[in-house]
C-alpha cells in the first residue's frame, strides 16, 4: 500500500523552465530540448512583471487521493513566495481506514528562485515521517550544473544539469509561470535521489469540476516511454493561471489521481 502511495510522488517531468539557446539545433530542424516551455518576452523587466502580476504570492491547495477509483487520502500544497524567493510545500495524509495503516505521512520540500523564466530550484527534500532515517535530499548547483545527493549518511554528487530543469515539486507549478503552454515538451525532473527525463505532448483535456468551478483543461501526457514504463497525465486549467487540477500516475495495473478538492488563492 505504502508503495501505492509512493508512485504518485515518484511522478516525473509535468513542466519547463527554460527554452533551449537558439543555436541548438540547425534551422528547420525538429528541435531535441532541454526545457521547451516558450519563454515569451525576452525583456527581463517585463517577463518580472509578468510573473509578478500573474502568479499569486501564497496558495493553499488541497487534493483528494485515490487508488483505482477509490480515495485514500488527502495532499495539501502550499505555495510561498517572499520577494525572489519561494518555498513549495506538499504533505500526504492518509485518512479513513487506512490511516490505521499507514499512520505517518509523506512530505515533499521544494525551495530556490522566481526568476523572470519561472522557478529555479535550489533544493529539494523528500522526507517520511514514519521512516525519518530515509530522508533524501538533492542540492542543485547551478553554477557547477550539478546534483548533489544525500541519503543515508551518504553524499554524492552527479553533473550535466541542464537550464531549466525543475524538481519533482516545483515542475507541477512551473506551468503557472510560462507565458503560453506548448505542444510538446521535453525537460529534466531531479527527485531525491534520482534524474529522469520525459517528453509530453498536448491536447484538449475537457471540462473538469473543481471547487473554483468548471475549468476547461489542457492535458499533458508523456509520450515515447516504454511498455512497462510509468504512464503520466496533468491536467491544467489556462483561466486559472494553468494551475494544476489533476494529476495521474499509472504503473503496475494501480492508477494513482489527485484531484483538486479545496483551494485557498488570495486575490
Amino acid at each position: 500500500m505504502l508503495k501505492s502511495f509512493l508512485l504518485l510522488f515518484g511522478l516525473v517531468a509535468v513542466v519547463a523552465q527554460a527554452a533551449p539557446p537558439a543555436d541548438s539545433a540547425p534551422p528547420g530542424a525538429k528541435t531535441r530540448v532541454e526545457s521547451s516551455i516558450p519563454q515569451g518576452d525576452s525583456d527581463p523587466l517585463r517577463a518580472k512583471a509578468r510573473v509578478e502580476s500573474t502568479v499569486p504570492q501564497r496558495m493553499e491547495l488541497g487534493y483528494d487521493l485515490y487508488r483505482n477509483g477509490q480515495k485514500l487520502g488527502e495532499v495539501t500544497d502550499t505555495y510561498v513566495q517572499q520577494g525572489t524567493q519561494y518555498t513549495l510545500t506538499s504533505e500526504m495524509r492518509a485518512s479513513g481506514p487506512l490511516k490505521l495503516l499507514w499512520p505517518g505521512n509523506i512530505r515533499l520540500a521544494s525551495s530556490g528562485a522566481v526568476t523572470p523564466q519561472g522557478l529555479r530550484p535550489a533544493q529539494f527534500e523528500h522526507a517520511r515521517s514514519d521512516a525519518p532515517n530515509k530522508l533524501a535530499t538533492a542540492q542543485l548547483d547551478w553554477t557547477q550544473r550539478s546534483i548533489v545527493y544525500r541519503y543515508k549518511g551518504e553524499t554524492r554528487r552527479v553533473p550535466d544539469l541542464k537550464p531549466g530543469a525543475q524538481d519533482q515539486l516545483s515542475q507541477i507549478y512551473q506551468f503557472m509561470f510560462v507565458p503560453r503552454l506548448p505542444t510538446e515538451y521535453a525537460l529534466q525532473v531531479v527527485s531525491g535521489r534520482d534524474l529522469h527525463e520525459y517528453r509530453y505532448a498536448r491536447q484538449d483535456g475537457g471540462t473538469i469540476a473543481t471547487p473554483l468551478g468548471a475549468l476547461a483543461t489542457v492535458l499533458y501526457q508523456r509520450v515515447g516511454q516504454q511498455p512497462d514504463e510509468k504512464q503520466v497525465a496533468v491536467w491544467v486549467a489556462p483561466a486559472r493561471g494553468n494551475l494544476p487540477v489533476r494529476i495521474r500516475v499509472i504503473e503496475d495495473g494501480v492508477t494513482l489521481e489527485q484531484r483538486l478538492a479545496r483551494a485557498r488563492i488570495p486575490g
